[in-house]
């Protein structure tokens, strides 16, 4: 089979493999749909060596991108219980694999995994971005009938990353929340906190991200580029701040607001990959009570947990997708995504 990998530099390379097949534990997914992932970028951007420019394990060759795959079961390897997987089951894949019996593997975590360099499919293993992908059939996520493979390879990732840090900061209905950065992972935040009942405060430096950000169902949206985000915020809440905040884009101003927006007693969670940020600790954080949180993806049952929810409420998380590609569209579909000025893409196959 031929697959899509990141070469760096902003190139990409097509590469041909044999066909997948299952081992003891595994299976071999027909792949339906893989997203485009705003963690891609950093390989698709990377100095050209791969995984070990940006000091990751080395690996056997390179390796097939995309980390948000959803498909059908086409094969199941031996010692595989029908309950954990059967051919033609639709399926999300939780994108990492560790030692498997540890207490965090048990539990779901296997990206938290301390026993054993963990994989990650499609960055140090092979992803979803071709024909097929074997993966031990412990990653494997069930996907409702009511859901797209679309919807079900954002929630593999970006939603679901979202979902994770939304449960973390114990959003409830009561609450404001103020959400920074409206790429796929803020959008599916926005999405979310408005089915939980949030009012959303929506930030983003892209007219267009806001707007969509409003047709999700923010209640207000603020262009920092335009207006002070702590002054606006202040005036929504009426000098209250927000309850919680969530910091998706990376950008260090944008953290430090983060931080600053919530009342006392309020909760602040980053959950944008790299960089730092630097706080004063006493001002920001301990006189006035302020929780800091950092989330990390999700585990399998977050995951579930998310697909559920969206299922049974009805969220249409088709429409965070402003884009809809071909495998053989992928440089075109990469060099849009890099420009970071439209919203979220997957390949369909």
């Amino acid at each position: 089979m031929r697959g899509v990998t990141f070469s760096g530099d902003r190139r990409l390379d097509t590469v041909t493999v044999p066909d997948p097949t299952p081992g003891p534990g595994e299976v071999v997914l027909e792949m339906k749909a893989s997203g485009m992932c705003g963690s891609d970028l950093k390989f698709y951007r990377a100095q050209a060596g791969g995984s070990a420019a940006l000091g990751l394990p080395a690996t056997d060759g390179p390796v097939i991108a995309g980390h948000e795959p959803c498909g059908i079961v086409a094969a199941v390897g031996p010692g595989v219980p029908a309950a954990e997987a059967r051919v033609g089951a639709r399926v999300m894949v939780h994108h990492y694999t560790g030692c498997g019996v540890c207490a965090h593997c048990r539990t779901g975590w296997s990206q938290l995994c301390q026993e054993t360099p963990i994989k990650v499919y499609g960055v140090t293993a092979h992803g979803g971005h071709a024909p097929y992908l074997k993966v031990p059939a412990r990653t494997l996520v069930p996907l409702d009938d009511a859901l797209s493979f679309a919807a079900g390879a954002a929630i593999s990732c970006g939603t679901g990353t979202a979902w994770g840090a939304l449960v973390r900061l114990g959003l409830t209905g009561q609450d404001t929340i103020a959400i920074y950065g409206q790429g796929p992972v803020g959008l599916s935040a926005t999405q979310l906190a408005v089915a939980m009942g949030a009012r959303v405060i929506a930030l983003d430096i892209s007219p267009t991200r806001l707007e969509r950000a409003r047709a999700f169902g923010a209640a207000a949206v603020i262009n920092p580029a335009q207006d002070d985000p702590l002054e606006a915020i202040r005036e929504l809440t009426h000098g209250r701040w927000a309850d919680c905040a969530l910091e998706t884009s990376s950008a260090p101003s944008a953290r430090v607001a983060t931080v600053r927006s919530v009342k006392v007693w309020g909760r602040a969670c980053y959950v944008g990959e790299g960089g730092e940020v630097t706080l004063d600790v006493s001002a920001h954080l301990m006189r006035r009570q302020v929780t800091l949180i950092g989330s990390w993806t999700f585990s399998t049952v977050g995951q579930a947990e998310c697909a559920r929810f969206i299922a049974e409420r009805g969220i249409a998380v088709d429409d965070l997708f402003t884009h809809r590609w071909t495998l053989d569209q992928a440089e075109e579909a990469y060099r849009l995504f890099d420009a970071q000025t439209e919203g979220k893409g997957v390949f369909l196959m």
